[in-house]
């Protein structure tokens, strides 16, 4: 085995967060090593926002927590001391202009995720840190020996001793960028547990067949989902239908809000006309009956709803698709009201966690002292990022979470 010296800290993974952490300890002066399994750093980073990289959120540290669905308490510290307008303001720095668009996301302006990546990859530089490429890391074991290092990371036939460890290996999900779990398993092999890993920001399978909607765009429409009747979550957006299912942005963000119990035991609710009120719905549909009254009922709803729609939209209304429009009864009529404003979505499963956006699940935050990121059992071993149990929404959030993290776990292990 040969030794490398002189190595203060070593970064497993060259992700936001790892990046982020190595950046941050370097400027304290800490000697760092960052091992990546991937040829290049930010992988996955450069796929995100379908490419636009949705970098942070343009709001205040207690909004990015309303966002968070899993621990957001223990995020309270490192969000306060590295909030998103210090992310803006250090891809600022770095020279990559940034815009705010819907939702206050922020993205470049160039709309290229690869800005980013290759800022955090300059950062770096910069701040002397060396970056190990094709280093896929086996193993992390404490030092017992006289050696002043703690511990020993092992990659290849290689490793390197060091005062300090950071985790910065992501989840499991899109694991062809190099998210395959590896940093789970070396710290559950140290006895570090391990919540539970599932898809989360993920298309949902639906009971209902929905082969005939593929491709069809929903937009501000409301979904809610529901657990025994209780609503969890609900929120206005846009979602897609698919061949499978549901999925889009709404849907994705519902996803996060489905991982306490079983996927079978919710239920989700889809609001077609949530600017409108019942009344108002009423009087709409009311003024197409007066205006189609001699249709067939299927072919009266073309100018409230899109054509490959309709035809679900009845199916849950009870009412005979060939039935006169002006022969639709009261009570028909109401069934078709509940039919626009609580259309039923039956969830089956979570599509492949290969195919969710964040893995919910991860070291758990019990284990972690969060001011620091340092393992409480583990001096000198520091997680951040998607490795941990914390995710949240669409909306840049994610990211935020990940600088966060890696901004705090990188001073701390510095100063050790």
């Amino acid at each position: 085995m040969n030794f490398d010296d002189n190595i203060k800290i070593t970064v497993i993974g060259a992700g936001p967060a790892g990046m982020m952490a190595a950046i941050s300890a370097a400027n304290y002066g800490a000697d760092v090593t960052v091992l990546e399994r991937n040829q290049f750093a930010g992988k996955k980073l450069r796929i995100t926002g379908k490419g636009r990289c949705n970098v942070t959120n343009n709001c205040a540290p207690n909004q990015v927590l309303e966002a968070v669905s899993r621990n957001p308490k223990f995020l309270y510290g490192v969000l306060n001391r590295f909030t998103p307008a210090d992310t803006m303001e250090f891809f600022e720095d770095a020279g990559v202009p940034l815009k705010t668009e819907r939702g206050r996301r922020v993205f470049p302006v160039s709309d290229k995720a690869a800005d980013i990546q290759d800022a955090l990859v300059r950062k770096m530089k910069e701040a002397g840190v060396r970056v190990v490429y094709g280093a896929r890391v086996s193993d992390v074991v404490p030092v017992y020996d006289d050696d002043s290092a703690r511990y020993e990371v092992k990659y290849g036939n290689r490793s390197v001793r060091c005062d300090a460890v950071i985790f910065a290996t992501g989840g499991v999900s899109y694991s062809g960028t190099g998210s395959t779990g590896d940093g789970h398993r070396i710290l559950e092999k140290l006895g570090v547990n391990i919540t539970p890993l599932t898809p989360s920001l993920v298309p949902i399978e639906t009971e209902e067949d929905f082969y005939n909607l593929s491709g069809l765009t929903l937009k501000n429409v409301r979904l809610t989902v529901l657990h025994d009747g209780d609503e969890v979550w609900s929120e206005m957006g846009e979602m897609l239908m698919t061949h499978f299912g549901v999925s889009g942005p709404l849907v994705l963000s519902a996803s996060a809000n489905m991982q306490k119990y079983p996927i079978y035991e919710y239920d989700l609710k889809l609001n077609l006309k949530p600017a409108l009120s019942r009344e108002e719905l009423d009087a709409r549909v009311l003024s197409d009956f007066a205006k189609y009254s001699a249709r067939d009922f299927i072919n009266s709803l073309d100018d409230l709803l899109p054509k490959k729609l309709i035809p679900y939209v009845i199916s849950q209304s009870g009412i005979d698709d060939r039935k006169k429009t002006g022969e639709i009864t009261r009570e028909e009529r109401f069934a078709l009201l509940d039919a626009l404003d609580s259309f039923r979505i039956t969830p089956r499963s979570f599509r492949p966690i290969d195919e969710a956006i964040i893995t919910s699940g991860g070291v758990d935050v019990k284990e972690i002292s969060p001011k620091t990121m340092e393992l409480k059992a583990f001096p000198g071993i520091f997680v951040c990022g998607e490795l941990v149990d914390v995710d949240a929404y669409t909306g840049g959030y994610n990211l935020q979470l990940a600088f966060s993290m890696g901004k705090a776990a990188g001073e701390a292990a510095a100063m050790i």
